[in-house]
């Protein structure tokens, strides 16, 4: 069992942004980056090869149990990381 559940923001966000369950996992997973933020949630980033090396940004509400509030690719990132 995940210590993570989805929101139905971000479960929408999933379908929506053509975005695989696997590559949320595993950018909570394994992360090439975590962060705190100035909103107080936790941020993953992963690059994810099969679409590019795009950065996907997974932000988890830091709440009990942990909740993933959205997912999305950060153009901003991808700019910033030629490769993570």
């Amino acid at each position: 069992m995940s210590k993570f559940e989805l929101s139905i923001h971000a479960e929408d966000m999933l379908l929506e942004r053509d975005i695989a369950k696997a590559w949320l996992w595993r950018a909570l997973e394994d992360p090439d980056d975590v962060y705190r933020g100035q909103d107080t949630n936790m941020h993953y980033i992963k690059a994810i090869i099969e679409r590019e090396n795009r950065v996907l940004h997974v932000i988890n509400a830091q709440v009990s149990p942990n909740r993933v509030v959205t997912v999305f690719f950060d153009r901003r990132l991808r700019k910033n990381r030629s490769a993570i």
